[in-house]
């Protein structure tokens, strides 16, 4: 954070981004594994998202992407949400949200995964603009 914030404006934008991140991570995690048809409301139409070393860019490449991986089920262990410095979108708020689990697709055998987001908030509902994601081999 910048050095003009206090210490009380600190606090509250950490916490602010941990409860979003919180909030966030359950919902995107629950539309992945049961209502994929829903996850274009997650995303900006500009966003990124990195899959294990695939790059897609744009919400129509980042759902057809998404399209093309088994049905999911994932479990967090560990999620830790930060605010940025950088606002992204027109002074909104933004924050980065790290989860950390397994996931479940098909019948395979569960794998440890990684997954970063930076999120923004347009219009009070936080969408993400970068996801990134990786199994830990």
């Amino acid at each position: 954070m910048t050095s003009s914030l206090s210490n009380t404006e600190l606090s509250t934008k950490v916490d602010q981004a941990a409860e979003a991140g919180e909030q966030f991570s359950k919902l995107y995690y629950e539309t992945t594994d049961k209502k994929r048809h829903l996850l274009q409301k997650l995303y900006l139409d500009s966003a990124t998202v990195v899959w294990n070393g695939n790059a897609v860019k744009g919400l129509e490449e980042i759902i057809k992407f998404y399209d093309t991986i088994p049905t999911s089920e994932h479990n967090l262990d560990s999620l830790d949400c930060q605010p940025l410095t950088d606002q992204i979108s027109g002074g909104q708020m933004t924050i980065c949200v790290k989860t950390l689990g397994t996931v479940k697709y098909d019948k395979a055998k569960p794998k440890i995964f990684h997954q970063n987001f930076i999120l923004t908030s347009v219009n009070n509902v936080w969408k993400i603009v970068s996801d990134s994601f990786r199994f830990q081999e």
